[in-house]
């Protein structure tokens, strides 16, 4: 049964919260953990076993399951910013290549608009974005010193990429002697937090981002034994060959030239998997620490507790390393919510979900209502199994690297659409169209088959109709409005190509030098 709004409350805090309730005494606490470059395929209870999750397992059966939840942009600094505010990337104004978020945008975040209305915030991790008064076009790691941390009652973030050594991230590096790894240092913090937010008397919203299982693959040792002399299967789609359908755009970036060479997969599989899934474990044990925490404090009983990750990874499916592009394996991550007012039946949800809705449900969750500017959708109605789905296509967009690889998708339930506008050096515009729920391994592209042609024009539909969104909501700032033009079909190359952003085209030719 969901939470009442208090409105009693509302009245008194409209003026200040712009429709906002006010704390009724009985919202549940929220804890959002967010991991870094976490494959949809690497928890137990997405079907594999090679994998040591148990925590996570148990949490997904006792909660529910998301099996196609994606991120719309899938890189980190973009997707945080997105799950931050519920707000798709061109809104946020917010990635690397283009720049910062405003405060003002911030200010509309679900952890400012909790603060707000009554909750007691706390933040560690990666933060992953700066902030700044006014748009700033850079997003080099001198900018991250420009973090909100005062917008939070407690803050044990770090500025870049953080560090695994525990030591060396200010915040946390109190329990350095006991955790000299930063995973489990951070469920240590979570206890104390816990702890701070009880006594201020106030329902707390924790935000916890790890930095595992990001690279480069420093696991903890404690977890050494788990994978020690252990070898790995490999997906149907690994391997270049198994990329050779594919349009020629996306293997022009580092997900494909770079990556290719310098971490692993193709020369050294089981070493990479065994320190990817021994980080990944690390925080399953952390996960484990904040629930006995929340037990031992008899908290569990009202904490809704959220799990999923900032992308995808692709793990050498198709060719591929790393993250950013539409394709299932970087846009697809893992995603569970765990509701103890809800009946534990470990039910999975089909329906298509994404990073943007982790906003609005945290607020509706806390019984607020859901502003107007978000464009992520509650979940509370598959939760609760009054809807089986939010939305029929979700935008998936790719906006950082090297020029060819830049992209706008549509997927839906069952289909993607992928346009890939860059012409040049050989290529054309293409399209690229999959039936998701028969092919999940995007081994067939269907867009040029007569038989679906009906569907590729459904597609195309949807597709132009995130762009026309797109040219009316787009921040005026850091090179986002000119995308609506630049991944417009009806558009020729030789009328866009110039407004492609340098910094792309410039990264386009260092990284064709390290093929």
């Amino acid at each position: 049964m969901r939470r009442k709004f208090n409105w009693t409350s509302l009245l008194a805090l409209l003026p200040l919260l712009g429709g906002l309730t006010g704390w009724a005494g009985d919202q549940p606490n929220l804890v959002f953990l967010f991991t870094d470059d976490q494959s949809c395929r690497a928890m137990g209870c997405m079907g594999n076993d090679e994998i040591h999750t148990p925590n996570m397992d148990a949490l997904g059966e006792q909660g529910v399951i998301f099996d196609r939840h994606y991120n719309t942009t899938a890189i980190c600094m973009a997707s945080r910013a997105t799950v931050m505010t519920g707000m798709l990337e061109y809104k946020t104004g917010c990635n690397f290549q283009h720049g910062s978020m405003t405060r003002e945008i911030f200010s509309k975040s679900y952890p400012v608009l909790l603060r707000q209305a009554g909750y007691y915030t706390g933040f560690a991790g990666k933060f992953g974005f700066p902030v700044t008064d006014e748009p700033v076009s850079s997003t080099q790691h001198h900018m991250y010193d420009l973090l909100p941390v005062d917008s939070f009652d407690d803050w044990a973030g770090g500025v870049g990429q953080t560090d695994y050594a525990t030591a060396n991230n200010e915040y946390i590096k109190q329990y350095a002697a006991e955790y000299p790894h930063s995973t489990r240092a951070y469920g240590a913090w979570a206890g104390d937090f816990m702890d701070k937010a009880k006594g201020a008397g106030k329902p707390f919203c924790m935000t916890l981002f790890f930095k595992a299982p990001h690279l480069p693959f420093r696991p903890d040792p404690f977890f050494d034994r788990l994978y020690e002399g252990k070898t790995f299967s490999k997906p149907t789609n690994f391997g270049t060959e198994k990329g050779e359908h594919l349009a020629e755009q996306p293997k022009k970036g580092r997900q494909y030239l770079s990556y290719h060479k310098k971490y692993g997969y193709f020369t050294k599989y089981d070493e990479v998997k065994r320190n990817y899934y021994q980080l990944i474990s690390g925080v399953d044990y952390a996960l484990g620490m904040i629930r006995a925490e929340l037990k031992e404090r008899g908290l569990a009983d009202n904490t809704i507790i959220i799990l999923t990750s900032d992308n995808g990874y692709s793990e050498g499916t198709h060719g591929f390393s790393g993250k950013c592009l539409p394709y299932e394996e970087p846009s697809r991550a893992p995603m569970i919510i765990f509701d103890p007012h809800q009946p534990a039946n470990g039910s999975r949800i089909k329906a298509v979900t994404a990073g943007i809705d982790v906003a609005p449900t945290l607020l509706e969750l806390a019984g607020f209502p859901i502003p107007g500017n978000m464009d992520g959708k509650s979940l509370l109605p598959l939760l609760e199994k009054k809807e089986t789905r939010v939305r029929e296509f979700l935008p998936l967009m790719q906006l950082f690297g090297s020029a060819p690889t830049l992209s706008l998708a549509v997927v839906s339930e069952e289909w993607k659409y992928i346009y890939w506008a860059f012409e040049g050096d050989g290529m054309k515009a293409t399209e690229e169209l999959f039936n998701n729920s028969r092919d999940p391994s995007e081994m067939t592209n269907l867009a040029t088959n007569p038989e679906f042609k009906e569907q590729l024009e459904k597609m195309r539909k949807q597709y132009d109709a995130q762009l026309v969104h797109w040219k009316t909501e787009a921040v005026d700032y850091n090179d986002y409005a000119q995308y609506a033009d630049i991944f417009d079909r009806t558009v020729p190359w030789e009328t866009k190509k110039d407004r492609y952003h340098r910094a792309s085209m410039g990264n386009y030719k260092k990284e064709m030098e390290t093929k």
